[in-house]
């Protein structure tokens, strides 16, 4: 083409498609670019802590570490599309399969988080209710056969999502228009992404909470117990033993919490998206707004775990001290 035609094919994509670059690319690239440095070298520092010391590959931390292997797949590959795709919205440059491989990366993701924490919060709750239970429940084996369960399952579950997406062109497939969109009946879409975002959020949210409110009132009234008991020797053990829990309960609790404000505005910015049939402009922009903010809080749940580990759990502490100064 000529550089008029060129020039001229550019201003009728601007006006269909909108600018190919978003006004808010260097702002949030800053902070993307932030939180990756932070959330890479935290994760990798889990993973290597748990995979190095035996001590510390228990149930527990076995989830721990499919939550940050999950967490290094968000970093590695869904960042660095997300800050692509806010550079040059348009050609989308990696074809149909990097389409498909990047909205079954993401459902993949964000099924395997939450099934991770529910899992996770269900061992705790055997763990602190059921010590008996536990012995056969809460073992390393049958936490790998649970967690492998969770990702199957994960994937199973991204692919009608992934199934509706394909490559989109203007008529006369103009190739530089390609852009990675929902091509299939947006009402399939539209109820897949409402059922998904109540079974594999809202729902397990409201599980979790109960879990955790029964786990502390138990562990509240175990030291109540602890505090009135006249046998010095058994006092210490079970105190301790109590401590213990409560740290471990401490830490996770607001593991959990923080991971459901993160992903809170992801999951509503999908409600939003699938329940309004009309758009104004004025939607357009506030949904542009509430697409940034959901951004990042997404990307910042997949940073924050390891800050967390350091700041709470004595043992993650030392292990982290020790590695980084064998480095």
């Amino acid at each position: 083409p000529t550089p008029s035609n060129s020039q001229s094919t550019e201003v009728n994509l601007v006006e269909i498609l909108g600018p190919k670059r978003s006004p808010f690319f260097f702002p949030v690239t800053s902070v993307y670019l932030l939180i990756f440095l932070v959330g890479l070298s935290g994760n990798v520092l889990t993973c290597t802590v748990i995979a190095r010391h035996k001590k510390m590959r228990n149930p527990t931390n076995l989830y721990l570490l499919s939550l940050a292997l999950s967490d290094l797949l968000v970093l590695l590959f869904g960042m660095p599309l997300e800050i692509y795709e806010l550079w040059q919205n348009y050609p989308f440059p990696f074809g149909e399969g990097g389409c498909y491989f990047k909205t079954f990366l993401l459902e993949t993701v964000c099924f395997a988080s939450i099934l991770n924490v529910t899992a996770l919060s269900v061992e705790r709750y055997i763990a602190v209710l059921h010590p008996l239970k536990s012995r056969y429940l809460s073992t390393n084996q049958h936490v790998k056969r649970v967690i492998a369960v969770v990702w199957v399952v994960s994937m199973i579950c991204a692919v009608p999502n992934t199934s509706l997406h394909g490559l989109f062109y203007l008529p006369q497939r103009m190739e530089e228009s390609a852009i990675c969109t929902v091509l299939k009946p947006i009402w399939i879409y539209n109820m897949i992404m409402q059922i998904t975002t109540v079974c594999f959020f809202f729902a397990p949210m409201m599980v979790i909470s109960v879990l955790y409110l029964v786990m502390g009132l138990h562990l509240g009234r175990e030291r109540g117990h602890s505090s009135r008991s006249f046998e010095e020797n058994s006092v210490h053990g079970k105190m301790a033993g109590s401590r213990r829990r409560t740290q471990v309960n401490k830490m996770l609790s607001i593991v959990v919490a923080v991971f459901g404000l993160c992903w809170a505005p992801f999951h509503i910015e999908r409600l939003l998206w699938s329940s309004i049939s009309h758009w104004t402009d004025l939607m357009h922009s506030v949904y542009q707004y509430v697409h940034i903010v959901s951004g990042f809080f997404f990307y910042l749940s997949s940073a924050v775990n390891p800050i967390i580990y350091s700041l709470l759990s004595t043992r993650f502490r030392e292990c982290f001290r020790e590695l980084v100064c064998s480095q």
